[in-house]
């Protein structure tokens, strides 16, 4: 992986403004880019630390050390979940990291629980490992298929329940996850009053082939986040966050981590998220977010053409089971 990201590094120029708003400071290329997290308004950093099963690769007090690393180079989104390790072991280290330089991250957890009497009380712990009184943004985690989501819409249920969080000031915004149905979190998006959304996002995901008249849709997959919850999410001016950038590293090597990161955020979302299960990739990372330009169109339907048409039933395969932590 190391050397494919430094023969990035070594070929791509710094700065330029990407699709999406991003920070004055991000022309100049030495200072992490923002966008605008939808409709709430909030700037986050266009790369966000991923703090599942990568991040707890860690220990204790390297998990603590990453995080500070990130913070050092102007990462301010971080992302974990309840279920990321025993007795909310991610969000406790990510606590014991920013005690005392809280203002400005943008922390972000996720409720894994369907059953909503329980709800409250799993994220007030998510709260007590964080050490914090309010959360920025609480996902419902991992939506299924729809049968997942009938269950959280019943009266009184897991929306209705993280709708009343956000009321009653337990977390500023909500939202919803998905890596396995975008059919299903297309309805989701639809029908709720979501501030923000993650979704699996990448470039074997979704693409064009070739055809007689040029580059045209590949039937066998336009079931994609892209092509189906994404539009949604921007309809409602929902904060988009894109994961599964480099398929859990199983991209790298087909493609540059790179240019998979340019795909990403070439498209209209806020922010990345990235697990970097080692020092020298949140260095490598950040590097390559802010140098980040735009990756013009035809180049973007070229190399998701050539990806998905390889791996995308692979990767459809694994994110159908797949847990991160």
């Amino acid at each position: 992986m190391s050397i494919s990201r430094r023969k990035f590094l070594e070929t791509t120029a710094a700065g330029a403004l990407a699709a999406g708003s991003l920070s004055a400071a991000a022309k100049g290329g030495s200072e992490m880019p923002t966008r605008a997290l939808g409709k709430t308004g909030v700037h986050v950093s266009i790369l966000a630390f991923g703090c599942g099963s990568r991040y707890l690769k860690y220990d204790d007090e390297q998990a603590v050390q990453a995080v500070h690393k990130a913070m050092d180079m102007g990462i301010t989104y971080f992302d974990s979940a309840d279920d990321y390790g025993k007795d909310h072991r991610s969000e406790t280290l990510v606590g014991k990291a920013i005690k005392g330089r809280r203002d400005g991250l943008f922390l972000a957890t996720k409720l894994s629980n369907r059953n909503p009497e329980k709800s409250f009380s799993i994220v007030e712990a998510s709260l007590k490992a964080f050490d914090i009184e309010r959360l920025d943004l609480l996902h419902i985690h991992a939506l299924l298929g729809d049968d997942d989501l009938a269950k959280l819409e019943e009266k009184g249920g897991v929306i209705d329940q993280v709708l009343k969080m956000r009321d009653q000031k337990l977390t500023r915004f909500i939202g919803i996850t998905s890596h396995m149905d975008p059919t299903t979190l297309k309805s989701a998006l639809e029908r709720h009053d979501f501030d923000c959304t993650q979704m699996a996002l990448n470039g074997a995901l979704v693409g064009m082939k070739n055809g007689k008249g040029g580059m045209v849709p590949n039937e066998e997959i336009k079931t994609s986040f892209e092509t189906l919850a994404l539009p949604v999410a921007n309809r409602k001016k929902m904060g988009v966050i894109a994961m599964k950038v480099m398929a859990q590293d199983a991209l790298i090597g087909p493609a540059d981590p790179g240019k998979l990161m340019s795909y990403s955020l070439s498209l209209p979302v806020s922010a990345v998220v990235i697990g970097m299960p080692k020092l020298e990739h949140i260095e490598e990372n950040a590097r390559m977010a802010k140098a980040f330009q735009p990756m013009p169109v035809p180049e973007r339907k070229k190399m998701s053409g050539e990806l998905s048409t390889k791996y995308k039933a692979q990767l459809d395969q694994f994110f159908s089971d797949h847990v991160d932590a």
